[in-house]
C-alpha cells in the first residue's frame, strides 16, 4: 500500500494527492501535522534519504528555529527537531512498499508508480 506524508494545505501535496487520483493509484493520506508522526517512522526514512532531502530548510518554520538546535545535526537531533517542529518535513513523502521518496513532480511519480 502507498502511503502519502505530508500536510492537507501544502500546494505539493495538493498535487501529489490530485495525480495519484487522475491515475487511480490507491494510496492512504496521512497528515503529519494534525496527527502527528513516529520517531520510528522518521528513523526509517533516514535510512534512505540524508537530513539535507528531508529538512525543508528554505521554509518559514526553519527559520524560525533558534540556530542552537539547527547546528550540528545528527540524525538524532533531525528526527527530535522534526518530531517538534512536522512543517520542517519536505512534503510530500512518498512510502511506496518501504522504498521512500520526497517532493513531487509528474515525472518522478510516474517511473516510480506506473
Amino acid at each position: 500500500m502507498i502511503k502519502l506524508y505530508g500536510i492537507k494545505n501544502c500546494d505539493t501535496v495538493k498535487k501529489a494527492k490530485k495525480w495519484l487520483d487522475e491515475q487511480q493509484i490507491a494510496y492512504e493520506f496521512h497528515d503529519f501535522k494534525t496527527a502527528g508522526i513516529r520517531r520510528d517512522i522518521i528513523a526509517q526514512w533516514l535510512t534512505q534519504l540524508s537530513q539535507e532531502l528531508l529538512i525543508n530548510k528554505r521554509g518559514t518554520t526553519w527559520r524560525r528555529i533558534p540556530e542552537n538546535q539547527k547546528a550540528n545535526l545528527t540524525d538524532d537531533k533531525a528526527i527530535t527537531l522534526m518530531l517538534a517542529n512536522p512543517s520542517v518535513i519536505k512534503r510530500p513523502v512518498l512510502d511506496n512498499d518501504g522504498n521512500i521518496s520526497v517532493g513531487f513532480s509528474p515525472e518522478s511519480y510516474s517511473e516510480l508508480l506506473l
